[in-house]
């Protein structure tokens, strides 16, 4: 038990650099650049998703967490943000690693949910520039909510956003790792096998768990042929890390909004999954 908490504490621990750099960022823009410059970032999103697809595949926890608090500010649009939950590999890439995988197989799964990331990212804002949809929202909007005090200097305010959010990760992950100390991870196994028709259903679910434990399970399941490919890529498309955990905590007064996203980015995952299987 106390080794888990400990895990918990040293993943949030983690992520305080990549919380602390992107709070830091968006208060720069805010403060020293002004409105301006948030122009040029959202015409330069049209490029977003490729960007963020690419960059997703990278083994590291922080950036689909940063990704979220750009979302929160849009900084970013819904489609980059989108095209990185889904390219994001949690725990996926160190496993294969250790366990051999042979590079061919790493190198297709990278492909397959990088291409599927950046391929739904560019549709997504497409969809959303073709109806007209424009989010409005700004940086000190956040600040208003979460009262950091932004008027006392950018980086103070950086260092109180970081302190929040990553309280907020801190205990969410202590939960989640009891809650898997006293049920074991044998149950999410049990779950993803037990009806084989609907697994990339279960996968998918699995895979939205903010923790690593479901992209772990999924890639183990996988290496030991109990899962199929399109199974375990519809997983590993809807792991996040701890990228949904911050959406609803820094984008907190859309709640509605938050749901839709998770809606899509299940329906993705489950939609990739099944396609998969008949084609993997």
């Amino acid at each position: 038990m106390w080794d888990m908490l400990l895990d918990a504490l040293l993943d949030t621990l983690k992520l305080i650099p990549f919380l602390f750099l992107t709070y830091f960022l968006m208060e720069y823009l805010e403060h020293k650049t002004g409105d301006k410059t948030e122009k040029i970032i959202r015409k330069a999103g049209h490029f977003g998703p490729a960007i963020g697809g690419a960059l997703g595949l990278l083994p590291q926890c922080g950036f689909s967490a940063a990704a979220s608090s750009l979302y929160a500010s849009r900084v970013i649009t819904l489609g980059t943000l989108m095209a990185i939950y889904l390219s994001t590999s949690d725990e996926m890439l160190p496993i294969l690693i250790s366990e051999r995988a042979p590079i061919g197989l790493i190198a297709r799964l990278l492909a397959v949910k990088g291409g599927i990331g950046i391929l739904a990212g560019f549709v997504i804002d497409f969809v959303l520039r073709l109806r007209k949809v424009e989010e409005h929202a700004h940086i000190h909007e956040i600040c208003e909510h979460e009262h950091c005090r932004c008027e006392e200097g950018i980086f103070k305010s950086a260092l109180i956003h970081t302190a929040q959010i990553s309280f907020f990760i801190l205990a969410v992950n202590a939960a989640l790792q009891v809650l898997f100390f006293l049920v074991g991870e044998e149950v999410l196994a049990d779950l993803i096998c037990s009806v084989p028709a609907l697994t990339p259903f279960f996968t998918s679910l699995v895979g939205l768990i903010p923790n690593c434990a479901g992209s772990v399970v999924i890639t183990q399941l996988y290496l030991e042929q109990v899962i199929g490919g399109g199974a375990a890529v519809g997983g590993l498309l809807t792991g996040t890390g701890v990228g949904l955990l911050i959406l609803f905590r820094a984008n907190h007064h859309h709640r509605k909004q938050n749901l839709c996203i998770l809606g899509l980015l299940y329906g993705i995952g489950v939609a990739a999954g099944l396609l998969l299987e008949l084609l993997w």
